[in-house]
């Protein structure tokens, strides 16, 4: 099992420590205390790690590496760019990009926007090293053109594509598919901020992605309705994951959590980032008995989603399950909301699991849902095999307008901020002109 996330040596595993908190929790079947066992052997033999870092660097067959294991002579870390701004005028310490790039991350104290920025300023430097042999500060308006390009459909497929992996496995690729029209504008979004940052700090004189844009990334198709599944679909997902253990082998722990996952982000629409980064102590009770749950958006802005009974009872059946007080009097506010099993099973429950992992463990169950019904639902089982946690939001939205739920009601808890956004769930025109013409043409009389 080990060798599927990238751990095929010593060298590997000695590597994979102290390169990311909980690395175990990537390791199915390897838990908290046999990880704690693991790193005391490595501590013992410190150059161990060393020699084990380069041998996997000797050893890696692809040029595409993440961002921390770059080879940087000065060559292409911008150091030595005569297009960039007189250092004499810059107002940063940085003499190179990536010293200047990470300087605009640490402006930015949210993780989840650090891990986005991070993610578009690593694809666009091992894009600009790998393909047009350049730095960063060099980039030209035509390599900004041709990049986006390149993210519409990353090529070679084989350099840049490959299925989620942790990164420092050697098939640890920058992108998992092609990206939306909506990606690539995110995407340019991201990069264009940072040039004019770079602007703004005279540390270039230009930037190369200004007037770059991507067709169809705004307006009507910002959001694709069809990532949602039907009232009737989501009913069979659901009945999937009541059989689990005894169906499909799932341990008991583990379908508890997938059926809680299903339930609680259905209820609530939440975005994967908020799921596994509530914790009960966001939990609140109004005074007249409703229930809450705080999250934290950018700028910090704090908001409550409504947790409604699906959502509240899942959540209560969860934590019995769990062996957890169910009570809120008796809950220690730093639990996670959605638990690590290895954390559960050895009284640890202060552990979430991450991001990755969560969208790993959906994918997991989407994919075995499909292979299940297939045969009989062709067309979801296509579905299935495309989904993602996200899909739960849009899920989530457009049953809450389809039930009646005001458009306002929707947008707030989904925290829109605008309400065209949420307009956008709506199927009651369609549906109700659909009933209307198929009723006046209903077929020869």
């Amino acid at each position: 099992m080990p060798r599927a996330y990238g751990i095929t040596t010593l060298a590997d595993l000695t590597v994979r420590i102290p390169r990311r908190r909980q690395w175990w929790k990537f390791v199915p079947g390897l838990g908290a205390a046999s990880a704690l066992v693991i790193e005391a052997f490595v501590a013992a033999w410190p150059a161990l790690t060393e020699k084990a870092r380069a041998l996997i660097v000797a050893g890696r067959q692809s040029p595409i590496v993440p961002r921390e294991s770059i080879s940087r002579p000065n060559e292409v870390d911008g150091s030595e760019d005569t297009v960039r701004a007189p250092a004499a005028t810059c107002t940063l310490d940085a003499t190179n990009d990536y010293q200047a790039v990470q300087t605009w991350l640490a402006l930015h104290e949210s993780p989840a926007t650090q891990r986005a920025y991070r993610k578009e300023a690593e694809r666009l430097i091992l894009w600009a090293i790998v393909e047009r042999r350049r730095t960063l500060s060099a980039l030209t308006t035509e390599d900004a053109i041709a990049y986006r390009a390149f993210l519409r459909h990353p090529s070679p497929h084989s350099r840049w594509v490959g299925p989620v992996r942790p990164r420092m496995s050697p098939d640890w690729r920058p992108f998992n598919g092609s990206l939306s029209a909506r990606s690539v504008g995110h995407a340019l979004s991201i990069i264009g901020a940072l040039f004019r940052w770079l602007i703004e700090q005279r540390y270039v004189l230009a930037n190369p992605f200004a007037g770059v844009k991507v067709r169809d990334a705004t307006g009507s198709n910002v959001l694709d309705t069809s990532h949602a599944f039907s009232e009737g679909e989501w009913a069979l997902v659901r009945t999937i994951a009541d059989g689990l253990e005894w169906s499909y082998g799932w341990s008991a722990a583990a379908a508890q959590r997938l059926r809680f996952l299903l339930d609680f982000g259905y209820a609530t629409g939440l975005r994967a980032s908020k799921l596994v980064g509530a914790a009960l102590g966001h939990v609140e009770t109004d005074p007249r008995g409703d229930y809450w749950l705080r999250v934290t958006g950018k700028g910090k802005k704090r908001a409550l989603v409504a947790l409604p009974p699906l959502a509240w009872d899942a959540l209560a059946r969860y934590l019995a399950e769990r062996g957890l007080p169910v009570t809120q009097l008796h809950w220690r506010p730093e639990t996670p909301v959605i638990g690590s099993l290895e954390a559960d099973s050895a009284g640890a429950a202060g552990t979430s699991i991450s991001s990755v992992r969560l969208w790993m463990v959906m994918r997991r169950f989407f994919l075995l849902a499909a292979k299940a019904i297939e045969a009989d639902h062709a067309s979801l089982a296509e579905k299935l095999r495309q989904a993602s946690p996200h899909w739960m939001r849009h899920t989530h939205a457009t049953h809450a307008l389809g039930r009646g739920a005001e458009l306002t009601t929707v947008r707030d808890n989904l925290r829109h901020a605008s309400v065209s956004t949420t307009s956008i769930y709506l199927h009651s025109d369609e549906v109700k002109r659909s009933r209307q013409i198929g009723e006046a043409f209903s077929g020869r009389k």
